[in-house]
């Protein structure tokens, strides 16, 4: 199981909706972004569906939970987020998707993304994950290997100036299967904050004790008051790199 600290130099999470990276990964972000690291969010749909109130309209739904996600990215530093604006609920992995967030990596060019866990469907006893959650998952793991770093898939996209770009890391998201730990005892006060900026999903719920909860149940027995776990993909290796960064021929 590995604790080791590691701060990349660039990270973009994707995901189904706003407030997703809030609940599963903000903690870790603000770590690194603390430390030096550009972060960006892909969100894919804009939740305009997930507001129930007959009073509100799906477009209505959409500006205010962009907006709440736009504050919640300020507050840890985020470089930009990009909304696909995907319909919310019906999200699908198709290839449009697939060629949309290769778009973004290869304009971005990130060290590592963060995903949620596609394969993850039934949680425990009391939990389904969204199959957005699923969608935005595998279509993000697809777009990362090997699409964005093959030069012959999405090829057109090198006529607007984006060339190939290999993913190193990536972090998954998960319930009950990771394998890394990252100590966000010095951020999970921003984590809270960011995540109370969804006024429109917290409405008088107060999401701290679950939040703090969580985060201690994930640090047990690991020297760290609080953590994120995450299952590490690892793509590329330290010494390759190494090697990628000290060959001038690189091309991403």
């Amino acid at each position: 199981m590995n604790n080791a600290v590691y701060i990349p130099k660039s990270v973009m999470v994707i995901v189904a909706h706003p407030d997703d990276i809030e609940y599963t990964c903000a903690g870790t972000v603000a770590r690194w972004v603390r430390a030096g690291a550009e972060a960006y969010y892909v969100v894919c749909t804009s939740g305009d569906a997930g507001i129930d109130d007959p009073d509100i309209t799906r477009e209505q739904a959409a500006r205010l939970r962009e907006a709440e996600q736009l504050a919640a990215a300020e507050l840890v530093g985020v470089k930009e987020v990009i909304f696909l604006r995907e319909p919310d609920g019906l999200l699908e992995n198709t290839l449009a998707l697939r060629r949309r967030l290769v778009r973004e990596i290869r304009r971005l060019k990130p060290e590592v993304i963060m995903i949620d866990d596609p394969t993850q469907v039934l949680v425990g006893s009391d939990y389904i994950n969204h199959p957005d959650h699923r969608a935005a998952g595998m279509a993000a793991l697809d777009a990362a290997f090997p699409a964005a770093g093959q030069r012959h898939l999405f090829a057109e996209l090198a006529q607007e100036g984006l060339t190939p770009h290999k993913v190193r890391k990536v972090y998954v998201f998960c319930f009950g299967q990771a394998d890394t730990y990252v100590n966000i005892t010095d951020t999970i006060d921003l984590k809270i904050a960011a995540l109370k900026k969804h006024t429109s999903q917290m409405r008088d719920f107060d999401p701290e004790p679950m939040v703090r909860q969580w985060a201690s149940e994930a640090a047990k027995g690991k020297e760290m008051r609080y953590a994120e776990g995450f299952r590490v993909i690892t793509l590329i290796s330290d010494e390759d790199a190494f090697r990628m960064e000290a060959s001038p021929q690189r091309s991403s």
